[in-house]
């Protein structure tokens, strides 16, 4: 399961990364954009992480039935 983990964690974080640093940017807070911007895309992956934890254990209780 932590396989899955992992790879649905690089494709969710991506995501939620550029989600992150678009919402930034669109809402114009990024007063110091050198800063901000990655600290909006670390956001992004640090949330992922449960996301793709769970996601990663529906997999797996949907394959062993």
């Amino acid at each position: 399961m932590l396989k899955i983990a992992i790879l649905i964690w690089i494709m969710l974080g991506a995501a939620l990364a550029g989600t992150a640093v678009t919402a930034l940017l669109a809402s114009g807070l990024a007063t110091n954009p050198m800063k901000a911007i990655p600290l909006a895309a670390l956001a992004g992956f640090v949330v992922a992480i449960p996301f793709s934890y769970v996601i990663a254990a529906k997999i797996g209780r949907a394959r062993t039935g």
